[in-house]
């Protein structure tokens, strides 16, 4: 029996992957890195710490250090996201539905805290949550499932009684890993990715979320 619904934060409940793509290309300038679209989408759910050591791969540098880089893309991120992210599609009704059907609501994401609690403040419905979790707090962030683990663990419930909801490819492989039923909501220009086949559905949007049309008998998935 589903007892609880967990949710990624960046790209699936805000509009914020823009934010911090221009956020990660303006700071690389620094180190006269070229974020191309290409390298967002391979990126795209990582926290900063992998972002910054994959870039790094490709094209090492001297100075600024990871440190300093990630600082700054963060201070640029965490304003504007704060100021002028707003809602996915369907983000906020689905939240109010889970929540009215009787399941434990949480947020697992890569961003630190202080972001996630600014975020469901922003968009009002932080009283709709039993907790949020970061997986700046564990050794291992995703796509390691340490930060799902966690939040389930914080909610009371078992992994397998959670459907966990992620856009991107990282979030989804971190889901499936801690034993969730997973929800995929890929970015249409990556929704054909036969990468994102691991979750156990996949929808283009959050308002496509409709019960009714999942798998002919959704309710299956809370009972």
């Amino acid at each position: 029996m589903i007892k609880a619904a967990i949710f990624d934060m960046d790209g699936l409940l805000i509009d914020s992957e823009p934010i911090w793509a221009d956020a990660a290309r303006e700071v690389m300038q620094k180190v006269n890195f070229q974020l191309t679209h290409a390298l967002k989408l391979q990126t795209t759910g990582l926290s900063i710490k992998l972002f910054l050591e994959f870039c790094y791969k490709i094209q090492p540098w001297n100075t600024p250090t990871f440190e300093e880089l990630e600082r700054e893309i963060l201070e640029h991120a965490h304003k504007n996201i704060l100021n002028h992210a707003v809602a996915m599609p369907g983000a906020i009704d689905i939240i109010k539905n889970l929540k009215a059907q009787g399941l434990k609501l949480a947020v697992a994401s890569a961003s630190h805290m202080v972001l996630i609690e600014g975020v469901l403040k922003r968009l009002e419905i932080i009283d709709y949550f039993d907790t949020w979790h970061s997986g700046e707090l564990e050794e291992f962030t995703k796509p390691h499932p340490a930060v799902y683990l966690t939040t389930a663990a914080k909610l009371g419930v078992k992994p397998e009684e959670c459907i966990a909801f992620e856009d991107s490819h990282a979030g989804l492989r971190s889901a499936h890993a801690a034993g969730m039923i997973t929800i995929s909501v890929p970015a249409m220009e990556v929704f054909e990715d036969p990468k994102f086949n691991l979750a156990h559905y996949k929808i283009s949007s959050l308002d496509k979320y409709i019960l009714e049309e999942m798998c002919g008998q959704p309710q299956n998935i809370l009972n």
